[in-house]
């Protein structure tokens, strides 16, 4: 998916929702336990639900790779499941992956080529070599983590050099070296608030995948009045407050009903940007 195709869906649903599909199955409704596949089917049940309300998905692997194989073999059934019945959804693999060149070239021959995700998470800490292997595939997307919402984002992420410049300064500055705005995004926590007219100063035409709004108490208000730009800019991720909000046979409406509270309140945004 091109940038332009990304901002048209944007724009056709009124909407820059990501809903973050962070399964845990010890938190999914327990008669769904009684499935071949609960994982699969708690999923498929969210993502029929949702999927009018927003224009990306993003399963994290952690929650399927913790259950062995058969998460392994649920998260590629969730991603093709998507990939066939919701087509216009942009799938974000949440990885996090970051390691010497042929290990990355692996990583993304497994998100682009074997899963087909349209992007995945990327780590910057090792460097260009650690990237590249990513961002060779055409119309395949790198997210680099720039400036996380956990606390822990102030262990290093914001620690100043000599001339005081930040860490996650000199992250955006150097990575655009690398790849354009047309395959790179950016991961900008939700918490951040004020930071993220930083951040638009140096990555000013990026989009910027959002996570921290709802559970982790990130402000959308804030993150748009600081974040937004004039092709939106942005994709805001919702995890537990949408999957998680009701535990009763009735989860699949009460996903839809906070989805559709969520796209609302973004349409009016996107309303007043014209």
């Amino acid at each position: 998916m091109t940038k332009q195709e990304l901002f048209e869906n944007i724009k056709r649903k009124k909407s820059f929702l990501c809903v973050g599909l962070d399964t845990d199955i010890n938190k999914i409704p327990s008669f769904l336990l009684d499935e071949e596949d609960p994982i699969y089917a708690f999923n498929t049940a969210i993502i029929d639900a949702t999927a009018k309300y927003c224009v990306a998905y993003k399963p994290n692997t952690a929650f399927y790779e913790s259950q062995g194989v058969k998460g392994i073999v649920a998260l590629h059934k969730t991603i093709e499941y998507i990939r066939l019945r919701y087509p216009d959804q942009f799938i974000i693999l949440d990885a996090k992956r970051g390691d010497i060149g042929n290990t990355s070239e692996m990583y993304a021959m497994s998100a682009f080529e074997d899963l087909k995700a349209s992007a995945i998470t990327v780590a910057p800490y090792m460097g260009e070599d650690s990237v590249k292997p990513f961002i060779k595939y055409a119309n395949k997307w790198v997210i680099l983590l720039a400036l996380t919402s956990n606390k822990g984002s102030y262990d290093f992420q914001l620690t100043e050099d000599k001339n005081g410049e930040r860490l996650f300064e000199k992250v955006l500055k150097k990575s655009q070296k690398w790849a354009t705005d047309e395959q790179l995004m950016y991961v900008v926590g939700a918490t951040q608030g004020e930071m993220f007219a930083d951040i638009r100063k140096y990555a000013p035409t990026h989009f910027l995948l959002v996570p921290g709004v709802g559970a982790q108490g990130g402000s959308l208000a804030d993150v748009v009045k600081y974040g937004m730009n004039s092709q939106c800019g942005l994709l805001v991720n919702s995890s537990r407050a949408i999957i998680y909000a009701d535990s009763s046979v009735d989860f699949a409406f009460a996903a839809t009903a906070e989805a559709k509270k969520i796209q609302e309140e973004m349409a009016t945004y996107l309303a007043k940007l014209g």
